[in-house]
């Protein structure tokens, strides 16, 4: 359902007007800043959960702003989207293995989004960030603002390369206009570092637009990775 956003507060809450003209309170999947995508009055839609549990039924999903179009904001959506992209052999970085498992234990108590294991070669360790920040035409950015985990994760990706796996960053741009991705270092400088350390020593990236609409969301095409 679309409505248009009043105010987004409290990292997990967003106040909607329908176009029915009720306003809801939805939940908002999404603990990053947002930077650029919670204006008042942008064009937002909400799916509408049944459960019987859930105090915010609606959830924000997308949103849409100039330039860029439709942009997803759920961060529970990437590993569905890149695992059935996998799966669907859509990838071409990440073909060729036989079985695929999410959320498998790793490293120093933390999981992996996706590990792709096959008999002939060594498992590759998936990390999926989802990319929504936008400040110059054409070019999406991560992260929006600091991610102690997200530096976490770089470094485990590390240790799995220095043990004989493969380790891949995927950064899912839930958006089909950026033409290019890059690292923002100025909102995150840790963040930066610790992805060069990462690179040098091995560990794969890459970055993948969407295809768009209101009833799917699909992997488009891989683009880029530059110097800001």
């Amino acid at each position: 359902m679309r409505g248009k956003l009043i105010k987004r507060y409290k990292r997990f809450l967003a106040d909607v007007l329908l176009d029915t003209g009720e306003t809801v309170t939805a939940a908002c999947p999404n603990t990053g800043s947002m930077l650029g995508l919670t204006e008042a009055g942008n064009n937002v839609w909400l799916s509408l959960s049944e459960s019987p549990t859930r105090k915010y039924p609606h959830t924000w999903e997308l949103v849409e702003i100039k330039e860029q179009g439709l942009v997803g904001v759920n961060t529970g959506q990437p590993n569905h989207i890149v695992s059935e992209a996998v799966a669907r052999r859509k990838i071409a970085a990440l073909n060729g293995y036989a079985t695929l498992r999410t959320e498998v234990r790793y490293g120093q108590n933390s999981r992996i989004d996706i590990l792709l294991e096959d008999p002939s070669r060594p498992p590759c360790y998936v990390e999926i960030k989802n990319v929504h920040f936008f400040r110059k035409p054409g070019l999406a950015e991560f992260p929006d603002c600091v991610t102690e985990r997200g530096a976490k994760h770089l470094v485990e990706m590390t240790n799995m390369v220095a043990r004989g796996a493969r380790a891949v960053m995927v950064y899912l741009i839930q958006c089909q206009a950026p033409q290019r991705f890059a690292l923002a270092d100025d909102k995150d400088r840790n963040y930066f570092e610790e992805f060069r350390k990462a690179k040098a020593a091995g560990v794969e990236a890459l970055a993948l637009t969407c295809h768009m609409t209101l009833n799917e969301i699909i992997v488009d095409r891989t683009i880029p990775i530059v110097e800001s």
